[in-house]
């Protein structure tokens, strides 16, 4: 068995699908590991590192993936890379299919098999597996770091030979595994954290951490521990309660998000305008659409003294790290998928088939279907 990790093409990204820790422990495995020249730098492994974990290091991305039963990314691969997956390999990434529809042409006319983790079930089973998760624990950390710098303040309350300063004030919206991050890393730094989110089990988890949880009697729970998308009668009503919050707090940090779907707009720029000069909005939902009305995805910009910052690909900020936990996933995953030393996914598991979006260049779902059958 043959796994490529060929280097990241899309613009900014830094991670790399496996580190050199887990490649050997996929060598002792049964693993032939070929890299791409390179394709850790970003990230801080270098290419001796690989060798010496027992990695083959490859001069291309086509000589990466020559032979390979799995190609290994971070992000989707692009058309150009997906045309060096070789015919029936399969695929392994954040493939978001909806955005990917010239790949999946690509990857299906070649017969291969694709994987995708934004689509991985949230089974108990499958948390070793979690992408999703493992770097959304990043951005959380990055988010409230971000905030922390920006902030022309400090986190902590402070008392001095020159006086007391007061604790800055921090809202959270969003308590899923990145919410938490941030609430967690505010809460070491020192301020006074609210949170708030539509799933009432968020509650406990917030107070947990030692936040204030807001109620605000808005409940949108969904099946595997997601949100559902609000109606314009729940969103317009969480908007309003959510104004007086947004406008005490020093900084606002949104995680907001509904798989599939643009992030819901929790702030309008009405709010952002209430807040103190000097306030600071971190939207961390910036790739996919923002939370916050005057968002702009890989910018900082200035509304009427506020500092709203939109993280585009947040856990590329810290790619050593982030690429140490997305490598632990993607191992967890070849030991589902190659067992006994042969890689042969059973379909009939609840964690492939959530997962599959092309089974040998067929769609493994009704929803990719229909994105092919409709892609113009």
């Amino acid at each position: 068995m043959k796994l490529a990790v060929p280097a990241e093409t899309a613009a900014g990204e830094r991670r790399v699908g496996i580190v050199p820790d887990v490649a050997r422990r996929l060598v002792g495995a049964g693993w032939v590991v070929s890299v791409q020249r390179g394709a850790g730098t970003a990230a801080s492994f270098t290419d001796e590192q690989y060798a010496d974990a027992g990695a083959e290091i490859a001069a291309d991305a086509a000589a990466c993936a020559e032979g390979a039963s799995m190609v290994v990314r971070v992000q989707a691969p692009d058309p150009v890379g997906a045309a060096v997956v070789p015919t029936g390999a399969a695929s392994l990434s954040f493939l978001q299919p909806a955005a990917s529809l010239e790949t999946l042409r690509v990857l299906a006319d070649r017969g291969c098999s694709a994987f995708s983790f934004d689509l991985l079930p949230r089974i108990s089973r499958a948390q070793s597996m979690d992408a999703l998760s493992s770097q959304a624990t990043v951005s959380g950390y990055r988010a409230a770091l971000t905030a922390a710098t920006s902030l022309g303040r400090f986190f902590p309350m402070l008392m001095t030979a020159a006086g007391t300063v007061p604790p800055a004030k921090v809202l959270v919206m969003g308590v899923g595994v990145a919410g938490l991050q941030a609430i967690a890393t505010c809460r070491r730094l020192g301020a006074m954290v609210r949170a708030y989110d539509v799933r009432a089990a968020a509650k406990e988890e917030a107070e947990s951490l030692g936040a204030t949880f807001v109620e605000l009697g808005v409940r949108a729970e969904a099946a595997g521990g997601y949100a559902r998308e609000l109606s314009p009668e729940e969103l317009a009503a969480q908007q309003q309660a959510l104004s007086d919050e947004v406008a005490r707090a020093d900084v606002v940090v949104t995680t907001a998000a509904v798989p599939g779907r643009r992030a819901p707009v929790l702030v309008t720029r009405a709010m952002v305008e209430a807040m103190s000069p000097g306030s600071v909005l971190v939207d961390m939902a910036a790739d996919s659409g923002g939370n916050c009305e005057c968002t702009e995805a890989g910018r900082e910009i200035d509304v009427t003294g506020t500092s709203v910052i939109g993280m585009a690909n947040p856990p590329s900020g810290m790619p050593t790290h982030a690429s140490a936990l997305y490598a632990r996933n993607v191992s967890n995953v070849l030991a589902l998928f190659a067992p006994d030393g042969v890689f042969a996914p059973d379909w009939e598991d609840e964690i492939v088939a959530g997962t599959g979006v092309l089974r040998e260049g067929q769609p493994a779902q009704p929803q990719v279907a229909e994105l092919l059958g409709g892609a113009s």
